[in-house]
């Protein structure tokens, strides 16, 4: 179908969203995001990372859902400039949202609930309308099942529906958050090809925790964890800034313990009853490890092992520094005040 909607979509320039300093802290005290910023331009951009790490935090403040504490953040379009977090009825006008869980109306059809969602979206022109709706479909692979209720969908048909609806009204910023979690192979690979297709047009932002789902559609990405942003950069770059330093052994699975204290092991996985450890090593490590070409997986697991170490180098840090003050004011006490502790110390001996 090659209506103007297509042609809108096809020929549009290039766009950038800028978000500086983005800090979240929910009244319970949990800060959800530490000062995050990130560029990103038109094409897919993965956000990667553990549950919990932040990502649905970030989407929902971007998809204009809950306040940020602090940040600025702007979309520039062709049509100007838009304040992300103050113009939310203009990003709104030109958003598209699919977040990780979402309802639908079981008794009715794919192709009148889409219709109906076209028309809240401003579509008024009947003739666009229906040619919208009509690409759509056919874009998800759903035309076939355009008359079949939304509750006899799969999982993945209801992803690929409820991307659909994501893209009605031209967006130029499209958020999916966790879109392929619970997806078979093959409906997972569908998905694949529409985000891809829906990529060539938007910034698309794809939060997940799936490896794959980076590696095979972004060509720029993040890693996140507790709030703040670990890596940024092209995949294929930071897969090859691993090369010639990740390693692989086959162990027994009790011996696992004794690999970790000894070695960066990032990643561990069962394979036939044993254990498949990946260690991050600038030369081999001993005898019995191969040297392996280095995938996404390996620079998503030496990312957050980097972090925890230096983590838990900077609490040693501290314990050790607040050890020092403990000793040095204990050494600049008055001799009676130091007589007093140290029998005082004697007593709670």
């Amino acid at each position: 179908i090659f209506s103007s909607f297509f042609l809108l979509i096809l020929f549009r320039p290039s766009m950038e969203l800028r978000i500086d300093n983005l800090t979240k802290t929910y009244p319970n005290g949990t800060q959800a995001l530490k000062g995050v910023s990130l560029t990103l331009g038109q094409g897919m951009f993965g956000l990667l990372g553990p549950n919990g790490a932040g990502k649905s935090s970030l989407m929902r403040t971007l998809a204009t859902l809950q306040e940020a504490n602090s940040c600025s953040a702007t979309l520039i379009t062709d049509e100007g400039e838009i304040n992300v977090l103050t113009d939310k009825d203009a990003v709104r006008k030109t958003l598209g949202y699919l977040p990780q869980e979402f309802g639908v109306y079981p008794k009715v059809a794919a192709e009148e609930m889409l219709t109906h969602f076209a028309a809240l979206k401003g579509l008024s022109n009947a003739k666009e309308r229906k040619e919208t709706v009509e690409y759509l479909l056919n874009m998800t692979n759903l035309w076939d099942a355009r008359k079949k209720n939304l509750g006899g969908f799969s999982g993945g048909m209801r992803q690929r529906f409820g991307i659909a609806v994501a893209l009605l009204g031209n967006p130029k910023l499209i958020i999916v958050d966790e879109p392929t979690a619970g997806l078979d192979p093959a409906e997972r690979n569908r998905f694949h090809n529409v985000l891809a297709e829906v990529g060539e047009k938007s910034i698309v932002i794809l939060s997940t925790h799936i490896v794959e789902d980076v590696s095979e559609l972004c060509s720029n990405m993040a890693i996140i964890n507790k709030g703040e942003i670990l890596l940024q950069g092209d995949p294929q770059f930071a897969m090859e800034s691993l090369r010639g330093s990740i390693w692989k052994k086959t162990i027994d699975k009790h011996s696992l313990a004794e690999y970790q204290a000894r070695f960066h092991v990032i990643s561990n996985r069962l394979v036939l009853g044993k254990t498949l450890i990946h260690v991050n090593s600038d030369a081999k490590p001993e005898e019995g490890f191969a040297e392996v070409e280095p995938d996404l997986e390996d620079v998503y697991f030496s990312t957050l092992f980097n972090a925890r170490q230096r983590q838990a180098r900077m609490t040693q840090d501290r314990q050790a520094k607040g050890r020092q003050e403990a000793a040095q004011a204990a050494a600049n006490l008055p001799p009676r005040r130091k007589l007093k502790q140290r029998q005082q110390q004697r007593l709670e001996q």
